[in-house]
């Protein structure tokens, strides 16, 4: 198992992690860290309890928004595949009955051939 040292809020903090995860906690400690730097510049120093808090609140509605998008994507391309199979669906049918009306064009081209050869 890993260990990875972080800075948050000016303070370094030892996190166990698995092995090669490191690089990865040390991205999301600085993405907190980010949150933090800039609560404490709108709110001052608070303490570190409270700056977590805030940014893990903020970080959290960040999360919960994008959640909310790919549900929203999710459904619309529900929705597209839905209609890109009845698109296929329709395709189908009109490609059926051109070939019913090319088939029938083509018996009477034939019937008429035939009365101008028996003529």
């Amino acid at each position: 198992m890993g260990q990875v040292k972080v800075s948050l809020n000016d303070r370094t903090y030892t996190v166990a992690c698995g092995d090669g995860e490191e690089d990865h906690v040390r991205e999301l400690a600085a993405y907190m860290n980010k949150h933090m730097t800039t609560l404490a510049q709108e709110v001052g120093q608070v303490g570190d309890a409270r700056l977590l808090l805030m940014a893990g609140l903020l970080i959290t509605d960040e999360l919960s928004e994008a959640l909310q998008k790919a549900k929203l994507l999710d459904q619309e391309i529900e929705n597209l595949s839905g209609a890109r199979s009845s698109a296929l669906d329709r395709s189908r049918e009109a490609e059926d009955v051109l070939a019913d009306v090319l088939d029938n064009a083509a018996r009477r081209i034939e019937d008429l051939a035939k009365r101008i050869e028996a003529a």
